[in-house]
């Protein structure tokens, strides 16, 4: 493959050396209009290289940035992306599998928040897929910060779509910001409601049924915010379990999905414990959303929030973003003294211990992105050791 002295190069094989190597790299190369090389891509996995997932977010970002690509195939374990351009407008790509669409859009959100103009992304596939955030939590908790930041994005489900049969739709129309406003989420203030929704697809009700007695029971939701829906229009079986915190400051949302084998009070139960654990913890951000609010901070220039303890997946991103954006990130641990008891929710404690995450910028403004000589970024996490520079790539998939 040749080599472009000017590309950056990345090691895909870092930490986990999962694909979020490779969709952070993209995303980040859409809106910097820096190509960039990735090698070893998911090398230590059973199926390594690109798998067809990876290669719908490839071609996808290929499309929005005119980008020359050179190896982009099946099992490939080295891709070239150079983009060319940042093109909106209207945008329809189908995954042709039971793929995240959620992954594929998270990876082109970044880049249509600062075009030029408007866009609108028709995309098709999976909806609702273990090991990625389903369309609620990009709705309702990822969307509306983006929001609050200056970029208008509006999803639509139109269709759900479960692993393996896939067949989901959704849509997206973006508003791009001029400039990205930072956020500052230390505190999470009074929970406002507690919610919980099992759907199903083909399947029989009491499975939901049983699902949303064992949130009600663990988390102590009221009856009447558990919902059972059935997803008539979905193409094959499936069935998902979602819990939505909100909060005066924001919403988070917690899920699950059953599987053949595993019984529906298993998959509850495992979403109460995430739940519980982020109610517990009494911090305004939980770990999935901290992860994604990395890159969109980083090109905001500044930002803050108070969220558990790093993720792989949030070293991953923190050090795929340091290498595109020329920035230095510390995670430090800082103890703190016993906490009181949570004004939110009763009997509820925080958690004694945080840690600090900062990004500054090395040498001037980000490329590509609003001009500032420095900026910090810094998110507190829960955690007893302390952390500084960089941090080994991680990855979910």
């Amino acid at each position: 493959m040749h080599h472009d002295a000017t590309e950056l190069l990345i090691d895909g094989a870092l930490g986990e050396g999962g694909g979020q190597i490779l969709r952070t790299s993209l995303a980040l190369s859409l809106c910097l209009q820096k190509p960039f090389r990735i090698v070893n891509i998911r090398r230590a996995r059973r199926n390594p290289g690109l798998r067809p997932q990876h290669l719908a977010a490839v071609r996808a970002a290929a499309e929005l940035g005119d980008a020359h690509v050179d190896g982009a195939d099946i099992g490939s374990r080295e891709l070239r992306f150079a983009p060319s351009a940042l093109r909106h407008g209207r945008h329809a790509f189908d995954i042709g599998t039971a793929g995240s669409t959620m992954l594929v859009l998270q990876t082109l959100l970044p880049a249509l928040i600062r075009a030029a103009g408007p866009s609108v992304l028709h995309l098709q596939g999976g909806t609702h897929n273990p090991n990625a955030p389903p369309f609620e939590f990009l709705d309702r908790a990822f969307a509306p910060l983006l929001r609050r930041m200056g970029a208008v994005v509006q999803l639509r489900l139109e269709r759900p779509g479960f692993y393996p049969a896939g067949g989901g739709a959704v849509s997206a129309d973006v508003q791009p910001a001029s400039r990205l406003r930072g956020l500052h989420l230390l505190q999470r203030g009074a929970i406002k409601g507690l919610r919980a929704r099992a759907m199903v697809a083909h399947l029989p009700d009491h499975i939901a049924q049983r699902e949303l007695r064992v949130l009600q029971e663990s988390l102590q939701i009221p009856p009447a915010e558990c919902v059972a829906q059935r997803a008539e229009a979905a193409v094959g079986q499936g069935n998902a379990v979602m819990v939505f915190v909100e909060s005066e400051m924001l919403t988070e949302v917690f899920s699950g999905f059953g599987q053949r084998g595993v019984r529906a009070e298993t998959v509850a139960r495992r979403v109460a414990d995430e739940a519980a654990e982020y109610l517990a913890a009494h911090v305004p951000v939980g770990r999935y959303l901290s992860d994604q609010l990395l890159l969109p901070l980083a090109l905001a220039g500044t930002g803050e929030f108070i969220t558990l303890e790093p993720s792989s997946h949030a070293r991953t991103n923190a050090s795929v973003i340091q290498q595109f954006l020329n920035i230095d990130v510390a995670f430090e641990a800082e103890q703190r003294g016993p906490g009181g008891a949570c004004p939110c929710v009763p009997g509820c404690r925080p958690d004694e211990r945080n840690a600090v995450l900062n990004l500054r910028h090395r040498h001037g403004p980000v490329a590509g992105g609003p001009g500032m000589a420095s900026a910090r970024t810094s998110l507190s996490r829960a955690g007893t050791r302390t952390f500084s520079g960089s941090f080994s790539h991680a990855s979910m998939l």
